[in-house]
């Protein structure tokens, strides 16, 4: 098994048709888990190593870093904070 190919990052190119659709079953999901009283930790940390494995499968692991390296750019920018009231 090989290195595999290195691909754009959906901000460089055209977001896929399906992404509302996969968006929506991953947000039933959540909320079905929520309703089991799963703690948000768990959740958050089962989405996460999902993603990862997923990417893993497509992926290469430099293309992986970038994500990653992406993420932590906006929460130190602040991206993920909630907003405030008005």
């Amino acid at each position: 098994m090989g290195e595999r190919p290195d691909k754009d990052s959906a901000a460089d190119g055209p977001i896929p048709a399906d992404l509302g659709q996969a968006g929506s079953v991953i947000d039933h999901a959540i909320q079905f888990l929520m309703e089991k009283h799963v703690d948000e930790l768990s959740i958050a940390s089962a989405l996460l190593g999902g993603a990862l494995g997923l990417l893993s499968q497509t992926l290469n692991e430099a293309a992986i870093e970038a994500i990653l390296n992406n993420a932590i750019a906006g929460v130190r920018a602040g991206h993920l904070r909630p907003p405030t009231g008005s």
